[in-house]
């Protein structure tokens, strides 16, 4: 079935976070952006994805709207596998990671979507996995900029929304002491966006030592240094890394050098849901458990739930802690009571709602068609 058409939109949701809106590259984050791929075939079926993301979007996009997408026009919708390889080749010398692997990384989602769709089966379903009906989310909080009180607030808050895993994204031990005190039998987790070069790492992973932390989070700059991360490995915190990972080779490498005892790639980055299938294979048979990274708002937040029930054995979802107004996707994008539902549906399982899609448009989308033959 050929590709028509691609549609690129971006969506702009309001949120509360619990504390102050902090500043991304140089302006408030007051909006969850959601960079949408519209992709349509000849037969009228219509999927859906999501390429990565936040204040990469306007790259993005331009890679999808002047690169990507007049790549794929005319290509076979079902032969995934060889479009995605294509892509890939095609662009590598733009890099291969950033915007272009992005872009394909949102088209990808939007075939399964499609494939789904087609063989009238959801993606959890093509993957090989077993029906479930929701899996165990973990509250991931946004960085309250070491302020103790908004730490200790928002974590009572998540555990007594029904999270029993809680993410901080702080960079003291005292935050760490303040989220253990406010929630006491929580499973904690410290996300600290690649803050310290190994040798400060390794000084904070020898305090952090004794608290009881379910993982450490990319505590090492910069996160292609393998070696460094795998230093940190003799303090006993697991170690974990991976959103910003290039493919299969990146992980191997990550778990050739003894870096990580959790992966955590990201379906919207790393080139989509095959690639994430790859990832999740070869780190399952290192003895390297994965618990994906998607602090997501759209399909690739979707595509994950299918994912992680498919693939995963032990599946923890990443929910981000704010408060959306809106969004398109509800209710599959929000949890309740710690756990997050899977769409049984074809596909996806879950297009968005076109009058919530309208109004929150941040600028009318950008729609690139095949060419007739002649």
């Amino acid at each position: 079935m050929r590709i028509t058409a691609i549609e690129t939109s971006v969506v702009a949701l309001p949120f509360t976070m619990g504390g102050p809106h902090p500043l991304f590259a140089g302006r408030p984050w007051d909006r969850l952006e959601i960079l949408l791929v519209r992709v349509e075939t000849e037969d009228g079926l219509v999927g859906w994805g999501e390429a990565f993301g936040h204040a990469a979007i306007p790259a993005t996009k331009a890679a999808l709207d002047s690169i990507v997408a007049p790549l794929v026009l005319g290509r076979d919708a079902r032969a995934i596998e060889t479009l995605t390889r294509e892509l890939m080749h095609a662009t590598h010398l733009l890099g291969r990671n950033g915007p272009h692997l992005y872009a394909i990384s949102g088209i990808e989602i939007a075939l399964w979507d499609l494939l789904g769709k087609r063989a009238g089966m959801p993606v959890w379903a093509l993957l090989g996995g077993r029906e479930r009906a929701s899996l165990p989310a973990y509250a991931s909080l946004l960085s309250y900029g070491n302020d103790l009180a908004l730490v200790a607030r928002n974590t009572a808050a998540a555990r007594k929304a029904g999270y029993r895993h809680i993410k901080l994204h702080e960079v003291t031990r005292e935050a760490v002491l303040a989220a253990k005190q406010a929630a006491p039998d929580a499973a904690l987790m410290l996300d600290v966006n690649c803050a310290w070069t190994p040798p400060a790492a390794r000084d904070m992973a020898a305090a952090l030592a004794g608290d009881g932390l379910a993982w450490l989070e990319e505590p090492v700059w910069p996160p292609e240094d393998a070696h460094g991360l795998a230093s940190l490995r003799r303090h006993g915190i697991p170690l974990s890394a991976g959103e910003n990972t290039a493919g299969l080779f990146g992980f191997k490498a990550l778990v050739e050098a003894g870096a990580i005892d959790i992966a955590q790639p990201s379906v919207t980055k790393i080139g989509g849901i095959g690639e994430m299938l790859r990832v999740v294979r070869y780190c399952q048979a290192q003895g390297v458990e994965v618990v994906p990274h998607c602090p997501y708002f759209g399909p690739g937040f979707v595509a994950t739930l299918h994912i992680a029930a498919a693939l995963c054995e032990r599946p923890l979802v990443e929910v981000l802690w704010l408060e959306m107004a809106a969004n398109p996707f509800d209710p599959w994008v929000r949890a309740r009571d710690g756990q997050v539902a899977v769409p049984q549906g074809p596909g996806l399982g879950c297009d968005p709602d076109p009058a919530i899609l309208a109004r929150y448009l941040a600028a009318p989308p950008v729609r690139i068609v095949a060419r007739q033959a002649a």
